[in-house]
């Protein structure tokens, strides 16, 4: 292994080239889950997505974010992840093979380049759509059905909307730089851009995982259901459990 590594590293300049610009790629997706939207209490936020994904639904959402390379626990510039891009990619395959000038556009020598043009056009409209629910989720009072995380004086008048017009662009612009990201890696890189996005985002996920799943966060102490086959509660796991998700986690980063 050392042995590769050093080849690749020493002998051929242009894979290594290759593979520090995938890091480094990576790595700056990576920095902005720690840069939040401004003026949402971050302490409140992290609690309330605590409380939210102990139920049946916020456990869907946490895994539909983590699988889509985004962080909708977290009120920060990619919170949306790559996710409208992919949802952008997906409506163009499907008209693709039902839709006739498409179908012949794809065809065509230029015509898959065209429809990823298209594809990257219909990812912003998709970004404001979802940004727009997710802002007004965040900032709207809790008797109108939203999270009231806003700081005040920015939940009220002018402020709300300013900084709700304001936090969904900058949302908005975070994937499409997430998008932009993906492209580099193809073109400049090493692997296809958008799954390692996907497949970073899965991996930073799972040390914190790990950590909710062994230790009961009141004590720090790890929980006595772990040594136990098939019993304990609904908030713990059985070692049956626990060498299953070792075996869909490894699985599914290998995929």
């Amino acid at each position: 292994m050392l042995n590769t590594l050093s080849i690749i590293f020493l002998r051929i300049p242009e894979l290594r080239r290759k593979i520090l610009i995938t890091l480094l790629f990576l790595v700056i997706y990576r920095i902005g889950y720690h840069i939040p939207l401004p003026v949402i209490d971050q302490e409140k936020m992290a609690e309330a997505m605590a409380n939210a994904q102990q139920g049946i639904l916020g456990q869907a959402l946490a895994f539909v974010s983590m699988f889509s390379g985004g962080n909708l626990s977290n009120a920060c510039i990619f919170a949306l992840g790559i996710m409208p891009y992919i949802s952008a990619s997906i409506i163009f395959q499907l008209l693709a093979s039902v839709y006739p000038p498409l179908e012949q556009l794809k065809k065509e020598p230029n015509g898959q380049k065209k429809i990823n043009e298209y594809t990257r056009l219909a990812t912003v409209p998709i970004c404001l759509i979802q940004a727009f629910f997710l802002v007004q989720h965040l900032m709207k009072p809790g008797e109108a059905g939203g999270m009231n995380l806003a700081v005040s004086p920015y939940n009220e008048g002018g402020y709300y909307y300013f900084y709700a017009f304001s936090a969904i662009l900058t949302m908005t612009a975070g994937t499409i730089f997430l998008m932009w990201i993906g492209e580099q890696i193809d073109e400049y890189g090493i692997g296809n851009g958008i799954s390692l996005i996907i497949m970073t985002g899965i991996v930073a996920r799972i040390p914190d995982a790990t950590r909710t799943l062994l230790f009961d966060p009141s004590t720090g102490a790890l929980k006595d259901s772990l040594f136990t086959l098939g019993g304990g509660s609904g908030s713990d796991i059985s070692f049956e459990k626990f060498l299953v998700l070792i075996l869909l986690f490894v699985g599914v980063v290998v995929g």
